[in-house]
């Protein structure tokens, strides 16, 4: 091998001897900051203090009862709406009625202000079964009365009576002797408006 060849192999090798050294002493500063987050979805857990709603036996037109409901958040995410679907299943036992019997029930909603009940909605068993009760628009859930602002607070319970009326029609009505309702409903919360 050439001179020339030489000197150019060894000048190559130092140049690459020198990159290498040179890269490897190379030194900076540097900080490393690392931030964890948790997003975890609250909670809406609406309980009632009511498995059953009412059980009457032998009612007759005009008799009337009322039953009290505790609604409670014991979620974590406050309620804007609470929404009473119902259900009801009539058995007729002679197979006679002309009519439905859930016409016959009455029910008015009502809230305990100054210890007396006042009437804040009024329908009947066949009516609520066609539409959608929202407990805090038709303030069931008042307001101005419990304190709790439009809905219910995580963590807040509410009172509520039901006043359920077997209308006397002043005319007979035998063809519902004997007959019995089944009666279920359903409390559906929604969550307040997103921040």
């Amino acid at each position: 091998m050439g001179i020339k060849k030489k000197l150019s192999l060894g000048l190559a090798s130092a140049a690459l001897g020198l990159s290498l050294v040179g890269g490897g002493t190379y030194a900076y500063f540097s900080d490393q900051e690392v931030s964890n987050s948790t997003f975890a979805a609250g909670t809406l857990d609406l309980s009632t203090s009511k498995a059953n709603i009412i059980n009457l036996d032998s009612m007759k037109p005009g008799d009337e009862i009322i039953r009290e409901f505790s609604l409670n958040n014991i979620g974590n995410l406050d309620m804007s709406e609470i929404i009473l679907e119902s259900n009801y299943s009539v058995t007729d036992v002679n197979g006679d009625n002309t009519g439905d019997f859930g016409e016959q029930i009455e029910l008015s909603f009502l809230i305990n202000d100054s210890k007396d009940y006042t009437v804040v909605y009024e329908t009947t068993l066949a009516d609520l079964s066609e539409e959608s009760l929202n407990l805090v628009r038709e303030n069931v859930i008042d307001p101005e009365v419990d304190g709790h602002g439009a809905g219910l607070e995580a963590g807040e319970s509410n009172l509520f009576a039901v006043k359920f009326e077997f209308v006397n029609k002043d005319e007979p009505q035998n063809q519902y002797q004997g007959d019995s309702i089944n009666l279920k409903w359903t409390f559906n919360a929604k969550q307040q408006t997103g921040e």
